[in-house]
């Protein structure tokens, strides 16, 4: 499917459900192609997966195991409590 800036505006409905049936959007903007939304696949919305991953950057850093837990030791003492 292509849509146009404008269309994102007015007709995101329609192009949500184009990308939750599977299909891949192309945006364009003054008739060139800027973008491409596709569906994430194999992830539905609310299915109780990990929120808290680095979409695969850094997977195999094992400094990273622990999302939370890396950030907050990135963070230091400048969002500590106590």
């Amino acid at each position: 499917m292509r849509a146009t800036a404008r269309d994102l505006r007015v007709k995101t409905r329609e192009i949500m459900a184009a990308i939750e049936r599977g299909e891949e959007v192309t945006i364009t903007y003054r008739g060139k192609e800027k973008a491409k939304m596709v569906p994430i696949i194999g992830k539905e919305s609310g299915d109780g997966g990990p929120r808290d991953h680095l979409f695969g950057i850094w997977s195999d850093n094992p400094k990273v195991k622990d999302v939370n837990s890396y950030l907050n030791q990135l963070r230091g003492g400048r969002f500590a409590t106590g």
